[in-house]
């Protein structure tokens, strides 16, 4: 599963851990917000003073998308131009879609988005954040494929014999993980570990949504020309209409994998629709890392970074059919 932010919504402790790699994440100062957590890809903020609450009618967050990227659980010295708004803009999208109750209550400057972060951020509900990765997968790939081929089985559920690299699974599967401190691994947990941790009824809810949006979000980007392999959701509880609310983001290149339907061919990798390149050409020999050290990542060269840009620039356009501006 592609690694992706903590659900910042609910992460409101400003003694929260800076991302790994020693990056200074510099911040806009947002006047009227006051910047409270930053995790690998976004910004975090609260209301600096009472007006903004009282003009939005509920406790609000402003979730910001920066332009830096992260691999290999460290925060990269390159940004990705444009990364943010592109991450932002196809979530309202997929929200536009899927047709649940989701947390953006505002997006324009008109709305209350401050002009400096225009296009990359969300003003959002206040969520209590249920702390469970919810993960569909479509297809077998990456941990789960690690997994089955060791026994048979993708977070303790049996699947058939047979199965290789990008073979479709005949239904979706739920395969939670638990949410880890930024810098490190989320772990793939049962299906009964979520049960213990939130309960019974919220568990099969979170469940019962994860599918549904992944279900829906195949069946769209298939459509387009893209195979959605597995995605993950985050989900809160909106204590002012007592409603399970999808947060963070939804359904971009860094919370989901992404596939070109013309190419796809079981069996082996697929190319997919985000920082491949950037994985590439790290563990490559040009680069000179190692990426068993404690040594950062070094910066990328441009022609990785423009390459990347425009990958995530395809799957905005091939998904939305609008073209990025």
């Amino acid at each position: 599963m592609t690694t992706s932010e903590p659900a910042v919504p609910d992460a409101t402790d400003p003694a929260s851990p800076a991302p790994r790699g020693g990056l200074d994440t510099a911040t806009p100062d947002l006047p009227g917000w006051t910047h409270i957590y930053s995790g690998k890809v976004r910004d975090l903020y609260v209301p600096a003073d009472g007006s903004i609450t009282e003009r939005i009618g509920q406790e609000c967050v402003l979730v910001v998308a920066s332009d830096r990227i992260s691999a290999y659980d460290h925060v990269l010295a390159s940004e990705i131009p444009d990364k943010g708004r592109i991450l932002t803009q196809l979530s309202l999208w997929w929200f536009e879609q899927l047709g649940v109750a989701h947390h953006v209550l505002a997006s324009t400057v008109e709305a209350g988005v401050p002009a400096a972060v225009e296009g990359r951020a969300m003003i959002c509900k206040k969520l209590d954040m249920f702390p469970v990765e919810c993960i569909a997968r479509g297809y077998l790939t990456g941990s789960g494929l690690e997994e089955y081929r060791q026994s048979r089985t993708v977070c303790s559920l049996p699947l058939p014999d047979g199965l290789v690299d990008g073979s479709r699974l005949d239904d979706a599967i739920f395969t939670p993980s638990a949410k880890a401190e930024v810098g490190e691994h989320d772990e793939n947990i049962t299906y009964a570990a979520v049960v213990e941790t939130v309960g019974e009824d919220v568990a099969a809810r979170l469940r019962e949504l994860t599918l549904e949006i992944y279900t829906k979000a195949e069946a769209i980007a298939r459509g387009r020309g893209i195979i959605l392999a597995d995605t993950k959701v985050e989900f809160g509880f909106d204590a002012a209409t007592g409603v399970i609310t999808l947060g963070d983001e939804v359904l971009t290149p860094d919370s989901s994998r992404f596939w070109d339907a013309a190419t796809y061919e079981p069996g082996k990798a697929q190319p997919s629709y985000d920082k491949q390149y950037v994985r590439d050409w790290l563990t490559s020999a040009k680069s000179g890392w190692d990426r068993s050290s404690d040594v950062p990542p070094p910066a990328l060269p441009a022609d990785v970074v423009a390459r990347t840009r425009s990958r995530y620039v395809e799957a905005y356009e091939k998904l939305t059919g609008r073209t990025f501006a």
